[in-house]
Formats: C-alpha cells, structure tokens, sequence
C-alpha cells in the first residue's frame, strides 16, 4: 500500500488532535508516515503509533524554531523525496496552509486547501470543501502531482489504529534562501483555560446582540459550563468588544466544532461563512426573522440575556 505523509502539529512533543485526525483520514488512502519536527519525539511517537503512523520520521534542527516556516517545507520536501508518497496531508492552519503550499509550488503538484474530508478514488484521493462561503459542497482531486491537501480541525473523529511507528531520522539540508526571515522574539499567548477556538468541539460565539464588552461574561459563562471555546462574531469585533483572535467568519477563523452556539448574531454571509460546516448549530436571538435561523438545526427565539444564562444553570445543575 502506498505511503501518505501527515506532518505533525504539535508543542515540545505533545500532538496536537489534527493531527490525529489526519492520521485516520490517511488510513483511508495509504499507510500514515508522520513527519515530526523540532523537539519531543520521544514524547510523540507513541501517540502517532497509537493512531496508525507506521513510520515517524524526525528532524530537530535549531531552524524550525529560529526563522518562519520556509525550513521547515526544506524538511518536508525532504520527507517527501524520502518517501514519494501517494499524498501529503497537513492541517488546515495559518502555518499548515503555508507549508502546503510552499511544498506544492517546489514539487510541481496542486494543492487542496481546507478540506472537510478525504477518501480514496480511483484516480487518486479525493476531498470534499465547503466553498463560495459555505453555499456549495465540493468533491475534488489533483490532477498534477502528488496531491498535497490541508484539512479542517474536527473533520474526522481520531481512531486508534495500532501500528509500528518506527521512528526514524530524517536528513534535512536547510537552505539558505530559507534563512531570509528571523523570529527576533515570541511572547507567550495568555492562556484562558478554554480549548483551542479552532480545535473545540463546542464553541459558544456572542454577536451585536451582546451590546458590549462588559456582557461577554454572559458568553463565558456558557462556554464554560460546556467547556467549549469562545467566540465573537466580527460585528462584536469590530466594536471592541472582544479580541480579534476570537473572531469567527470569512475574516476571521473558520471553525467546524460538533456543536456551534450563536448568541445573539444576525448571520450574515460573512460569519456564516466561518461556522456553516459546523455538525450540529443552534441560535438563539430575539429577531424571529434573523438569517441565521435558515440554517440552524435548533432555533430559540428570545433574549440572549433571559435564555442563555438559563441555559447556563440548566447545564451546570445537570452536571452536578
């Protein structure tokens, strides 16, 4: 059987659930070669093993982490020389997004980005997206190449899958031409306890009908009791009223939990955009008439500031 590379998200070794993720949808069309850079191999291993990954090849070289990510595409280009693989699947994040990318321009292959599946056909695999702001569903293949495809968070549940996972060393040569652009420094991002907005499998997300920065506790509240992530629609962004990283929408962050809850946002095409692939949605504002409930498979027309801290007590009290 053909081998997939996946390359590995992950911090100091701890593997990061979209890469899990990969690593099943990868058993569909291959055998799963997990490409692991920078520090925490030995942690890694075991959990990609788990998961399916037949080899680990790993580099750890001071570039990964002192320039932008052009070092590591001299990596994966290296893995993929060592390999030739049927396919490479990365996530579907900022830095996953541009290594594909840079990966497909230097092996002369097309590029699939933001997938929401991926399966086997019969002349390559082939990759479903939700396109033009979520209005249409796609089904697509490469036709040049090896296909090289990033894949949404929370596209695929992970399944263990036992597999050797060897760990071998890969033998990468870094460019100079991938030196241009040094890290100078890095401030640590202020953590809130909640999940990763873009990995959650719940997210509660608060819009115009929130009225102020001082009433997001409201959304907080919620989304804690659930243990799901915080968002904000980009009307309430643009207010000030909550920070930039946690906007949801076509200029924002695309996400795709199993449950997306919108408090008090109107649904225009825009935020839509962001969340549509979501599996399971539900809205709760007091506009009977707001687009978002064409969409939602549960509905509450009322208050955001009546129902949500209700649904706030109902959750904790069933928990407790």
């Amino acid at each position: 059987m053909a081998e997939v590379l996946v390359y590995v998200d992950h911090v100091d070794g701890a593997v990061r659930k979209p890469t899990l993720e990969l690593l099943t949808l990868a058993r569909r069309i291959g055998e799963p070669v997990a490409v692991h850079l920078g520090a925490g191999v030995d942690t890694a291993a075991p959990v990609l093993a788990e998961h399916g990954a037949v080899k680990v090849l790993t580099a750890d070289a001071p570039e990964f982490a002192d320039y932008l990510v052009a070092p590591k595409v001299d990596a994966l280009q290296a893995a993929y020389d060592a390999v030739s693989p049927a396919a490479v699947l990365l996530p579907s994040s900022a830095e996953g997004k541009e290594i594909g990318a840079r990966l497909a321009v230097r092996i002369g292959s097309g590029i699939i980005t933001d997938a929401v599946d991926v399966e086997a056909g019969d002349e390559g695999p082939v990759a479903t997206q939700s396109v033009f702001a979520a209005s249409y569903t796609t089904k697509s293949r490469i036709t040049k190449g090896t296909p090289v495809i990033t894949v949404k968070p929370n596209s695929a549940a992970p399944e263990a899958a036992p597999a050797a996972g060897a760990v071998e060393q890969l033998a990468v040569t870094v460019a100079d031409a991938s030196k241009g652009t040094k890290i100078v420094s890095r401030t640590p991002r202020e953590s809130t306890g909640r999940p990763e907005l873009t990995e959650a499998a719940i997210v509660v997300s608060g819009g115009r009908g929130v009225n102020g920065a001082e009433n997001f506790p409201v959304i907080e509240a919620l989304a804690d009791s659930l243990g799901a992530a915080v968002g904000a629609s980009r009307a309430a962004v643009d207010a000030g009223w909550y920070p930039h990283t946690n906007q949801v929408g076509q200029t924002g962050k695309s996400v795709s939990p199993q449950l997306y809850i919108a408090a008090g946002i109107s649904g225009a095409i825009q935020h839509r955009a962001g969340m549509q692939t979501s599996k399971t949605i539900v809205a709760i504002n007091k506009d009977a008439e707001a687009p978002i409930f064409d969409l939602v498979d549960y509905g509450v027309v009322g208050d955001l500031f009546d129902v949500v801290p209700a649904l706030t007590d109902e959750v904790k009290s069933r928990k407790g």
